[in-house]
């Protein structure tokens, strides 16, 4: 049975969908005004195993992954760089959809943009308005007014006399609270504005989510997730929103992954202390950082640094090692369009990876499943017994694909460069793979002819590059160390 920490009750929960063998998932996706850092992969990452666990699972997943394309920061940037909005935002979609995925993170089912639903974001406010959830300000703007709606705070735990008493908030006499939030700002001079009974202006933030979400899932769905930064307020908001709108419970599940942290800080772009995507891949194996974020548990803190993530590189080439030159009836490619597909075999190992995942997806006790189904491999492949190793290579790629791993040929993942291996990074005379497979030719006549001292030259030459030389009776196989 799988359990899903809900973060609406603090506990973990057996999950039961709402409709049998369906799961509708929202996921609060990029406000598009630059490139996605590692912290944005995290969260997208996280919910991408999400979809591919249900669907391995025998669920049919239908998943929404909205795009803030309008928002004040988008106009700002925008302004700043004196060109249109829609054109800095197509260009950092763009972007965003190639660095996604680099990283294996298939496209959503659906990716809705608030700029295209506009109309479901007036009804919704019209309906709040006429509720008495929502009100007109003296400014024009329309304001939620948090105080109607009994609920608020239950999923962040917070109270509104605390909020309102630890607010360090400018007295604004357009609101009737300080805590009343905006759903549609009235436009400003020169910025991107649509009609609506209000006068012209603009959805506020949390809104855009509740009428996209209703708009595709309808009012009441199974999964939203995001990061733990969108708790409060944004997904408290959309809680209120909703439930006031429409009058059902919303969301059953509420997901949150935890932060990928720098220095003991939250990596963040207000804090200057990110790194996008696109910046760590040149010098990072994609998979690599995919292995790297899926070693820490989601709900808790990762810690993105070298020797964090030499280890991810490290322990990614162990499985590669154990598949090398075994012969296996598995496919590489068993998630390529997040479609579920049959397991090979069953063994121990699959038992492990299975009760993992169940067990809120913990990631960290998968892939320690999968290093010792490795382990196994390299014993029945060492003992001669080629059908043994052929099933566990199946067994040990199946459970890869699942996470979105060990998709390349292990002879391609081991004889390409890492980046991180220290001191020979910055060796600008390494030799590259047609030179290696040269000196290992130079190599294997020279033991043929007997002439060890040859032999242990170039062994040592090519040692002091990092590559790492593998004689077996089939013959002598290289990767870099």
């Amino acid at each position: 049975m799988l359990l899903i920490h809900n973060s609406l009750t603090g506990r973990k929960e057996p999950f039961r969908e709402r409709v049998p063998g369906k799961v509708g998932m929202y996921v609060c996706g990029m406000t598009v005004y630059d490139y996605i850092h590692v912290g944005h992969a995290r969260s997208q990452l996280v919910f991408d195993v999400v979809r591919r666990w249900l669907q391995a699972s025998g669920y049919e997943v239908t998943y929404v992954r909205n795009i803030t394309d309008i928002d004040d920061k988008i106009i700002q940037r925008a302004q700043e760089r004196n060109e249109p909005v829609v054109t800095l935002t197509a260009r950092y979609i763009e972007a965003m959809n190639e660095d996604l995925a680099a990283l294996g993170i298939a496209a959503a089912d659906h990716e809705p943009r608030a700029t295209d639903h506009v109309p479901q974001i007036v009804a919704m406010i019209t309906t709040l308005i006429a509720k008495g959830y929502a009100y007109v300000g003296t400014s024009g703007d329309v304001l939620y007014a948090v105080a109607k709606f009994a609920d608020y705070g239950r999923l962040s735990g917070k109270k509104l006399a605390d909020l309102r008493a630890g607010a360090r908030v400018e007295v604004d006499e357009h609101k009737r609270d300080p805590l009343d939030f905006v759903l549609w700002k009235r436009a400003k001079p020169g910025e991107p504005a649509w009609d609506s009974p209000w006068g012209r202006g603009r959805p506020g933030w949390h809104i855009e989510c509740s009428a996209m979400a209703v708009a595709i899932l309808g009012p009441h769905f199974d999964i939203h997730g995001g990061g733990m930064d969108l708790k409060f307020p944004h997904h408290e908001n959309e809680i209120a929103q909703t439930c006031a709108a429409c009058g059902t419970p919303f969301v059953n599940v509420w997901m949150h992954n935890g932060f990928v942290r720098i220095n003991d800080e939250k990596m963040s772009k207000s804090l200057g202390n990110f790194f996008t995507v696109r910046e760590v891949l040149p010098r990072l194996r994609p998979e690599v950082l995919r292995a790297f974020l899926l070693a820490s548990h989601y709900r808790g803190p990762i810690n993105y640094g070298e020797d964090n993530l030499r280890q991810a590189d490290a322990a990614l080439s162990r499985l590669y090692l154990a598949l090398r030159g075994v012969l296996d009836k598995g496919d590489a490619t068993l998630f390529p369009g997040g479609n579920r597909v049959a397991s090979p075999c069953s063994g121990e190992a699959t038992r492990q990876f299975r009760d993992a995942m169940n067990d809120d997806f913990n990631t960290p006790e998968a892939l320690a499943a999968m290093q010792s189904l490795a382990r196994n491999l390299n014993v029945a492949r060492s003992a001669g017994d080629g059908v043994a190793a052929a099933g566990l290579a199946a067994e040990l790629r199946h459970l890869g694909g699942i996470l979105g791993l060990l998709a390349q040929p292990p002879e391609a993942w081991l004889s390409t460069r890492s980046q991180l291996t220290g001191t020979a990074d910055s060796d600008a005379n390494r030799p590259d793979p047609a030179e290696i497979d040269r000196l290992v030719a130079a190599r294997t006549e020279a033991r043929r002819g007997r002439n060890w001292a040859e032999s242990d030259r170039i062994r040592d030459e090519l040692a002091a590059h990092g590559v790492v030389l593998e004689d077996s009776p089939a013959g002598t196989s290289w990767r870099w160390q």
